[in-house]
């Protein structure tokens, strides 16, 4: 049986930033991919200040700024006055040598660290190979794995699952993924039409509330995202079809013509599991908390767990392993992920929409001018959209 110090499941960005973070410190890493690839989701696509401050720390920051668009500004506007409130990270600049957002898809990073691991002494890299199950001993992990020809079996000194929503790992721990599901279901759409042509000083990133129906505008190199809610009561083929699309883009932009590049249907969750360390398993991303998409947390929040971990990790292996130092992961990143990041995207949702409530939707915009007119509020309210009150908050946590 092959042996390895650490083995970590899924190469999206978090498992990705996790092995390459723990390899960079010298420990032996083995990734491991269900996948033939990295996958090409569409769902994740801003990466906030402090996760841009790790990946400058992994070398690989400018790689991602130049292959995405640097988005200091973004909006909050009415959808029919057609107001705007401008929010302006680089107010951030005293905070972080990053004071923007950038927009880049999450599988070029992904992919650039996986080829950079395949090249590096210490550290392998495996696609096409699905965790099937594992076993713990008080001194190491088993983990089985399916290949498209063989089961392989792999002894790790520890494990980290960064395999997604649908974890296997999460499963044979039997943990509780605790929380609830959005009742409306969520539709992307991605076009490469020019929206900024069509509706008045857009932003790359816009946040358009609506009693109605709100709506979120993401531009990415390649395409224009859009993500807008949808009733349980409306099927997955309607919202999927040619009239539906015709008739938003028409109410959008007065073009039913738009062509999108893709159309996707997906149900949100907000849950978080009851324990991310497992003695030497350690749950991370959307292996352990799932949120709605509005402020980008979820792909960051996952790197930051990485980032928070992976120290911890070589330190026990140097050192000998400590529990104690896994026990203060656990309370540090579920502190943020429950206190401020479940919190914030839930609050985030709620200041889009107040279905068929004027009264409240005006109320929420009032609130948010409110905030911008404020220099302090509007400095804390950037720290806290931009993810550096949950870093400073977990780091407060002994």
């Amino acid at each position: 049986m092959e042996s390895t110090a650490v083995l970590v499941a899924g190469a999206g960005p978090v498992g990705t930033v996790a092995a390459c973070a723990l390899a960079a410190l010298g420990v032996e890493v083995l990734l491991c991919e269900a996948g033939a690839d990295c996958a090409q989701d569409l769902r994740a696509s801003t990466f906030h200040p402090p996760t841009l401050e790790m990946l400058d720390q992994l070398d690989i920051v400018r790689f991602v700024i130049e292959r995405g668009l640097k988005a200091p500004v973004y909006q909050y506007r009415d959808r029919h006055s057609g107001e705007r409130i401008e929010f302006d990270l680089s107010e951030l600049c005293d905070r972080t040598r990053f004071p923007f957002r950038v927009q880049c898809e999450q599988h070029i990073l992904a992919r650039a660290l996986a080829r950079r691991l395949d090249r590096q002494a210490n550290a392998s890299v495996l696609f096409n190979h699905r965790v099937t199950m594992i076993e713990q001993s008080d001194e190491s992990v088993t983990v089985a794995l399916e290949t498209p020809n063989a089961m392989e079996r792999i002894s790790a000194r520890y494990v980290i699952d960064a395999e997604g929503a649908n974890s296997i790992i999460r499963k044979w721990l039997g943990v509780a993924f605790e929380g609830f599901t959005w009742p409306e279901k969520f539709l992307c759409l991605s076009t490469s039409f020019d929206l900024q042509r069509h509706i008045p000083d857009l932003a790359l990133v816009n946040y358009i509330s609506d009693p109605d129906q709100w709506l979120v505008l993401l531009r990415t190199p390649r395409v224009w995202r859009i993500l807008l809610p949808a009733g349980e009561e409306t099927s997955d083929s309607e919202l999927l079809s040619d009239q539906f699309k015709q008739q938003f883009f028409d109410s959008l932009v007065g073009d039913p013509a738009v062509a999108t590049a893709h159309r996707t249907v997906y149900r949100v969750h907000q849950r978080v599991v009851a324990r991310m360390a497992h003695g030497r398993v350690f749950l991370v991303g959307d292996a352990a908390h799932l949120n709605n998409p509005l402020g980008g947390f979820g792909m960051n929040s996952g790197i930051h767990d990485v980032w928070n971990l992976h120290g911890k990790i070589a330190h026990c292996l140097k050192h000998g392993h400590d529990a104690a130092l896994f026990e203060r992961f656990d309370r540090q990143r579920r502190k943020v992920t429950n206190d401020l990041i479940q919190t914030q995207t839930i609050r985030n949702k709620e200041m889009m929409e107040q279905k068929g409530d004027a009264e409240a939707h005006r109320r929420r915009f009032e609130e948010m001018r409110a905030i911008n007119g404020n220099d302090a509020r509007r400095y804390d309210f950037l720290l806290r959209q931009s993810m550096f009150h949950g870093l400073e908050n977990a780091s407060g946590v002994s």
